[in-house]
């Protein structure tokens, strides 16, 4: 008999799952399309901060979840003898003229304030190397709190840890004990399906993934594109958000024009090879956050979705406040993410 049932086998899936074992806990995870079937098979893996400005309960969550980050995918890694590919290498970012100059000064003076001492917002002088973005204006933001991940590879090494404590991804399975619902876009789809609302969508988003190795360089974030040197010699450049489109899953034109901006601000990528195409729905809420919590009207039964473009950097946080509602009855869920926030 089993503790927890946890159906969905993508980010926030397996990162619970993982939890709960931890704990103790007798847990099956159940998915019939495999692990990282949906977006968390995706290429990009940035753990972002956002702006260090109009702090909200989403904020303060997400940089608890970024702090938790190193050493969350370390103990993962050696669990099971995976290579998640989590570095904290930072983030620079073009700076476009005065006006934006002055802004990344004020929001540096409010992430000392913010961020403490856990890391660095600030502005500092281009120096023309290989791996910058183009900079209009001769400055740059760095950040030293963004770090990334390889998402698949990610949940590769979350599968491995699990079944190194006997846990395997099933197809199907008949629910015991509490229920865990971590099931994506297409979960929102059938929540929305049964309220006078809508609970939340999938918004596909397009990435590639090019030839370059410029492992241990930070990220870019620069002509609105994400650019994520993985450490094993590729670089992920991403990626759309649209909420209409003809294919979910299949790369069109689109992703030519994230290719194109991503070598014009960043000179270095102007021949690498694209090795690999990226689309698929992201998972997001009503709320924009995170949904977490009990489901109403459904005793016994959880629901972990919504983790959109931010879901790899909250998982950690994730896990943990829902392992601690579903094992220990303690509920540490912010305001603003609550399954009731969005029905």
């Amino acid at each position: 008999m089993h503790d927890i049932t946890i159906r969905g086998a993508g980010i926030f899936g397996l990162s619970i799952a993982w939890a709960c074992v931890k704990r103790g806990a007798r847990v099956q995870v159940i998915d019939p399309h495999g692990p990282a079937a949906g977006s968390s098979g995706g290429v990009v893996g940035a753990l972002a901060p956002h702006v260090p400005e109009n702090w909200n309960p989403k904020k303060a969550f997400q940089l608890e979840s970024l702090l938790m980050a190193e050493a969350f995918w370390r103990d993962v890694d050696r669990a099971g003898g995976g290579n998640s590919g989590y570095a904290r290498t930072g983030r620079l970012q073009p700076i476009a003229d005065d006006r934006q100059h002055a802004l990344a000064q004020d929001r540096a003076r409010t992430a000392r304030e913010l961020w403490q001492d856990h890391a660095r917002w600030e502005v500092v002088s281009a120096t023309g190397a290989a791996w910058e973005p183009a900079s209009p204006s001769g400055h740059l933001i760095r950040d030293t709190l963004s770090a990334l991940v390889h998402p698949r590879r990610g949940c590769a090494s979350l599968v491995m840890a699990l079944a190194a404590r006997g846990v395997h991804v099933q197809a199907e399975a008949r629910d015991e004990g509490r229920s865990l619902w971590a099931t994506g876009a297409r979960g929102l789809e059938e929540l929305s399906a049964t309220h006078h609302r809508l609970v939340g969508t999938g918004v596909k988003g397009q990435a590639a993934l090019l030839r370059y190795d410029a492992a241990g360089a930070p990220q870019l974030f620069a002509g609105g594109v994400h650019v994520i040197p993985h450490g094993d010699g590729t670089v992920a450049v991403g990626s759309t958000s649209e909420r209409e489109y003809d294919s979910p899953d299949r790369p069109d034109a689109l992703l030519d024009e994230v290719i194109a901006r991503a070598r014009a601000a960043v000179p270095a990528l102007a021949t690498a090879p694209v090795i690999t195409r990226w689309a698929g729905l992201r998972p997001r809420s009503r709320s924009r956050a995170p949904m977490l919590g009990p489901w109403p009207d459904k005793a016994g039964h959880f629901i972990a979705n919504g983790g959109f473009k931010i879901g790899f950097g909250m998982a950690p946080k994730v896990a943990e406040v829902m392992a601690d509602l579903m094992l220990e009855g303690i509920d540490r869920i912010p305001e603003g993410f609550g399954v009731a926030d969005n029905l």
